[in-house]
Formats: C-alpha cells, sequence, structure tokens
C-alpha cells in the first residue's frame, strides 16, 4: 500500500515481528511476550519501528497483530525521525524463575521530539540507539493509557512493573489520531495519570471536494453533480467481510462518496399586483434512518469522532468526518426525518420554484464494492424566483411522504 503521508511523516503498516522474551516461568500470575516489529519487507525499507509490543498471551502475532512503523518524506535531510539520546531503565527481571533475562527500557528522545513507546532489551544491556525513532512534537497528539496488557505481579522481581495500552482523544473534523500499537508502561500497578510516553500519531482524512458541485445561491435541477469523497485509511473502518490483515492488502483506503441531486419539490405563480405569502413544509434530515447501521457495520459516525471496538489485531485510533460534508456537526437531523415551513415572499408578478437537495453517501473499497448501507439526507431549501415569461426549468419533481411538522421555520 502506498504510506500515509501527515507533513513530512510517512506512515505505513507491518504484520512481522521477532519475539524478544516472555515471562514463563516466571510465575507471574498474567502471561506476556514482547515482539519487536519488522521493517525488512522491501515495501518498507527504510521504515522504522517506534517502540516494541506487549501481548497479553504466548500465541505467535505474526499476521494477526498490524503496528505502524513510519519514515521521512525527504530521506536525506528529514526532520520528521530521531535516534534517541539515550535510555532509561524502567524494569528489569533476572534471578532463578527466569530462562532469559529481559528488561524493559525508555527512549530518551531529543529535545523538540517524542518517544512512541517502550523497548524491551534481552538481558540487562542498552538497546542499541538505532532500535527506534522519535517523532517531532507536531506530527503526534498526546494521548491515555487505557487497558492493561500486563504487570509482574507473582514474577519475583525486585521492582514492580505495568503495561499499558494507548488511546488517543477525540479526533477534529477531518482528521484520525492513530495509536501506532506500542506500549506504555511504569514502575507500578497502577494507572499512572499523566504518563510521559502515551502519543498518538496524527493524520488527516483526504477530502477531494467536486469542482461540479453548485456553489451559486441562485441554481436549478440537473444531472447529479460528481461525487465528493472522503479517503478513509483502512484502520477507520470495520469490514465485516475483510479481516483487518485483508483491509491492509486489500482496502487500504476506503472511498466515502457523498453525491448531491436537486429535485423541484414546490413552486409558486403570483400573477397579481401586490405581492403574495405561501408557506411550503419541506424535508430536513436523514431518509431511511440507515446511519444507524453504518455505524454498527463500519464504525463511522457521521457527525462525531469515532472509534472501532478494538480486536487485538486493530490499531486504536479516533477519526471524524468535517460538519460540511457530514451536514453539521451535530447529531440534529441524522436518524430522523422532519419537516421545515418555508415561508416565502413571492413580489407581484413574479414566479418562484423551490428545489431541494438530496445527498446520498456510499462507502465503497478500493476495488469499487460496497460497505455497509447507502444514506440518503436532505438538506437546503433553494428558491428560484423569475418572471412569467420564463419557463420553468425542467427537472424531476420530488415527492415527500408526509411527515408532522417540525418546529423550524425558514423565511425568504
Amino acid at each position: 500500500m502506498e504510506p500515509l503521508k501527515y507533513k513530512d511523516l510517512l506512515i505505513s503498516f507491518t504484520t512481522e515481528f521477532t519475539q524478544l522474551w516472555n515471562d514463563k516461568g516466571t510465575r507471574a500470575r498474567q502471561a506476556v511476550t514482547f515482539w519487536r516489529p519488522s521493517t525488512s519487507a522491501d515495501n518498507l525499507t527504510p521504515f522504522y519501528s517506534l517502540g516494541d509490543v506487549a501481548v497479553g498471551d504466548y500465541q505467535n502475532i505474526n499476521q494477526h497483530k498490524i503496528v505502524a512503523v513510519v519514515s521521512e518524506v525527504e530521506k536525506a535531510n528529514g526532520t520528521a525521525l530521531r535516534m534517541p539520546d539515550d535510555f532509561e531503565l524502567v524494569w528489569k527481571h533476572s534471578g532463578p524463575r527466569v530462562r532469559t533475562a529481559c528488561s524493559v527500557w525508555r527512549p530518551i528522545a531529543p529535545n523538540g521530539y517524542v518517544a512512541m513507546g517502550l523497548v524491551c532489551g534481552v538481558g540487562n544491556d542498552k538497546p542499541p540507539r538505532s532500535t527506534l525513532r522519535c517523532i517531532r512534537e507536531d506530527l503526534v497528539v498526546a494521548s491515555q493509557l487505557d487497558a492493561l496488557i500486563w504487570n509482574d505481579k507473582g514474577s519475583g522481581a525486585h521492582t514492580s512493573f505495568s503495561a499499558w495500552t494507548v488511546a488517543p482523544p477525540q479526533a477534529s473534523p477531518g482528521e484520525a489520531l492513530l495509536a501506532p500499537g506500542t506500549f506504555a508502561g511504569a514502575p507500578a500497578y497502577s494507572k499512572p495519570a499523566t504518563p510521559l510516553t502515551a502519543y498518538a500519531l496524527r493524520t488527516v482524512l483526504a477530502l477531494h471536494v467536486s469542482p461540479l458541485a453548485p456553489q451559486q445561491a441562485d441554481w436549478r435541477p440537473g444531472p447529479a453533480s460528481a461525487p465528493s469523497t472522503y479517503e478513509l485509511p483502512w484502520f477507520t473502518v470495520k469490514d465485516a467481510e475483510l479481516s483487518p490483515v485483508e483491509q491492509l492488502q486489500r482496502s487500504p483506503l476506503y472511498r466515502l462518496e457523498r453525491t448531491d441531486r436537486h429535485a423541484l419539490f414546490a413552486s409558486e405563480r403570483n400573477e397579481t399586483d401586490s405581492s403574495k405569502l405561501v408557506s411550503w413544509n419541506s424535508p430536513r434530515g436523514e431518509s431511511g434512518e440507515h446511519s444507524s447501521q453504518l455505524k454498527t457495520v463500519t464504525g463511522i459516525e457521521m457527525v462525531s469522532s469515532w472509534a472501532a471496538s478494538i480486536p487485538m489485531s486493530l490499531l486504536s485510533f479516533s477519526a471524524r468526518l468535517d460538519g460540511e460534508f457530514a451536514h453539521g456537526l451535530s447529531a440534529r437531523g441524522w436518524g430522523n426525518l422532519t419537516m421545515v415551513e418555508v415561508i416565502v415572499h413571492v413580489p407581484a408578478h413574479q414566479y418562484v420554484d423551490g428545489y431541494i437537495t438530496r445527498s446520498d453517501y456510499t462507502l465503497l473499497r478500493k476495488d469499487g464494492s460496497q460497505s455497509g448501507p447507502e444514506l440518503g439526507y436532505y438538506s437546503e431549501v433553494k428558491l428560484h424566483f423569475h418572471e412569467p415569461a420564463e419557463r420553468a426549468p425542467a427537472g424531476s419533481t420530488l415527492e415527500i411522504a408526509p411527515h408532522d411538522v417540525g418546529d423550524n421555520t425558514l423565511v425568504s
């Protein structure tokens, strides 16, 4: 797949790992295995790890777990990544219960950079500085520890240690925040309130706006606009037909397309010598109430940030669509269809036609197949005033089933 790009940082993914250590024989109450992400594949050269991976069992995670790896846009003189200046020991375990000594280290990042995760040392030796890369501060966002992966209770180690997953905060509109899949930890069993190593990567959800979408205030029905499209990286979409690894391989990007269609829903002729006041009821909101199905099937929320329930192989993320693309930043209008009263002043010897926009949303995989239900949304009303001699433009007439009239009133 093509790497995701954010400023001068490239983000890709690996499903290959090298096992470093597990706690078999230590008598710890929980199981753990530490793994190092591999970037040996040709398409991942030169990409770098952001830290090691801790898993709360002894199973092989190759081709089952996915973590982010990073590279520079400018390979020679890039400033997005730096090796750590040094490492600080967080925890170590050695003694008669341990087959192989193990230690956990926190990278000390250069000024202006942050470390995204801890690393495991085989034995008590400090890891090489080339083990991972630190990231420039403007490319990440501070995050919180989430779920406990493992602690060393019962292991016989002389110091306490716990390892935790990282959860990003809520994303801003048009943004996706991604935890790389590394782990954070501390020399204690309780969750630290302000961990220094909890960060998530920033990415932008690519929005391609159709140049044919109507921009003028006075428009008439015609062919459907070319779609405006959001490109959503695979990890932001739950796909019932593909596993996360299959998504990465077969559909690394999904397209959420919005197509606008315009239809005549009301008209009035004023052939008198005085102005005339007319009232119409116009639909506003979702048609079909399928947005809840889209959330269930794909995880996508139209007007708020979303994050899927995280299985072992999926990365923790938070994503959000732009409000203009999704018809607002609040849930009002999605999940129901209401009627808005439109009050129109028609000048003497004038005709007025009322047109409404229906936006259709479709989520597509890379191969063009559809994932999840299609959504429909009735939005703004547009008015076209014209002289009696001007014939009303041809166009489809919109038929709306009767609904209760809402409180909203539009006056023109």
